[in-house]
């Protein structure tokens, strides 16, 4: 199980991870805005490296890890191109955990108990019972066009989760394995400036700190998943990180109008619970 630190970090991560997602979601241009992200994220990325050093031991993860979040951030921009936040974000992190769990099971032998199953399977359950709230708030349910893109960008997700709880412990060293991963961020950038020229770049200097500032924010959310992934089981991280919903839930309803009602205040108390038994420690 985790211990008290981790289980606080966890947790703070989850908070600025849906955090970041709400001021992508709240941005004028998308697209613009995981630019910018992907570029704070790069030049962060080196700046990392250069002091932790370059992951070679763990160089094949890092690659892979890369090319998945480079899927990663292209479903994403996809994703809320027509889905609310509230939405579309449910879908996406309600398929990961129990994902997640199954892949650090099968390929790092992490077995959890009953407990800790229990855990993820009310978080999973309680991720989708926003979903399906949003229905009683008065919205459409998910569109069938957005449902596929939800779905990929969760199996996005668990992917490269287990395939950096695998690097890191090959690395040894979780800021230049972090450093690593970021640094590929700039290649989704490069190739818009190829495709479409500096133009695509031009936004207001305040929307472009506030994603800048979001791509701070999302190193940060990683950077702790991945410290936390060295030594504590990948399924159990993940549980605790999806608690994010709730967070995007109290941010959407805050600063994005969207509705807080008694069925998606129930499913939150449902994800509580889950994450209580997830890092419950006998």
């Amino acid at each position: 199980m985790l211990s008290p630190l981790s289980l606080l970090l966890v947790l703070s991560a989850a908070l600025l991870h849906a955090g970041w997602n709400a001021l992508l979601r709240g941005g004028t241009d998308r697209l613009q805005s995981m630019l910018i992200m992907s570029i704070t994220l790069g030049f962060t990325g080196f700046l990392m490296m250069s002091v932790a050093g370059v992951p070679w031991s763990a160089a094949g993860y890092v690659v892979a890890s890369g090319a998945i979040h480079l899927c990663y951030n292209a479903l994403l921009v996809r994703m809320y191109r027509s889905g609310d936040l509230g939405e579309t974000y449910p879908v996406a992190r309600g398929t990961s955990p129990a994902l997640i769990a199954l892949g650090g099971s099968v390929l790092a032998g992490e077995w959890m108990g009953p407990l800790a199953i229990l855990g993820i399977g009310l978080v999973c359950a309680g991720i989708f019972m926003l979903a399906a709230a949003r229905a009683e708030a008065g919205h459409a349910r998910l569109h069938l066009t957005d449902l596929p893109y939800a779905l990929a960008t969760g199996v996005s997700i668990a992917a490269y989760s287990v395939v950096d709880g695998l690097g890191v412990r090959a690395s040894g060293n979780w800021v230049a394995y972090t450093g690593g991963i970021f640094v590929f961020f700039l290649a989704m950038p490069l190739w818009v400036l190829v495709r479409r020229g500096r133009a695509a770049f031009a936004m207001p200097l305040p929307e472009m700190a506030k994603a800048a500032a979001g791509g701070l924010i999302s190193l940060a959310a990683y950077g702790v998943i991945i410290w936390a992934m060295q030594g504590n089981a990948m399924g159990a991280v993940s549980a605790l990180r999806e608690t994010s919903v709730v967070f995007a839930a109290l941010l959407g309803a805050a600063f994005l109008g969207e509705r807080l009602t008694g069925l998606r205040l129930a499913a939150c108390c449902i994800i509580a619970l889950g994450a209580v038994c997830v890092g419950w420690k006998p």
